[in-house]
């Protein structure tokens, strides 16, 4: 019996979103606002913002969504988003529902390694948020993204 090979290809679903160009972290908080709905304070969840090589967004990618305290978050699908966008860069974006900004342990280790990742390929980690529902922590702002 023979094994079959799979067709792998890109697809993408158009959204109503207004492409912005990001100058800085509160554009990039305010853009993440729109697709993070109501659970934003009842489960946590990660997205990535792609960006083009003049910092225009060219899409975003819904990575995981998790319980109330952690979200499982794959670094090989980050990496795939990217790389089939053919993004330049990428911003991390994910919530923490009680409202605490101050990044974990684990959220700087994740942080890291998706940056190194990406490197691999050429591809840029701009920043690492956190965001609540009406306010938000940038790992590069506060000089934990280095």
């Amino acid at each position: 019996m023979k094994k079959k090979a799979v067709e792998y290809s890109i697809t993408a679903k158009k959204q109503d979103f207004e492409i912005i160009k990001v100058h800085s972290s509160e554009d990039a908080f305010n853009f993440a606002k729109k697709f993070y709905h109501e659970d934003i304070l009842i489960y946590e969840s990660a997205f990535i913002i792609l960006l083009n090589q003049a910092n225009n967004v060219t899409g975003y990618a819904k990575i995981s969504q998790g319980g109330i305290s952690q979200t499982l978050v794959d670094k090989r699908i980050i990496a795939k988003y990217a790389i089939d966008a053919f993004a330049s860069a990428v911003i991390f974006v994910h919530n923490h529902p009680s409202g605490n900004m101050k990044p974990s342990q684990e959220d700087i280790k994740l942080s890291d390694e998706i940056k190194k990742g990406l490197a691999l390929f050429g591809i840029k980690l701009l920043d690492s948020i956190i965001i609540s529902d009406d306010k938000y922590y940038s790992m590069l702002d506060e000089g934990v993204l280095v």
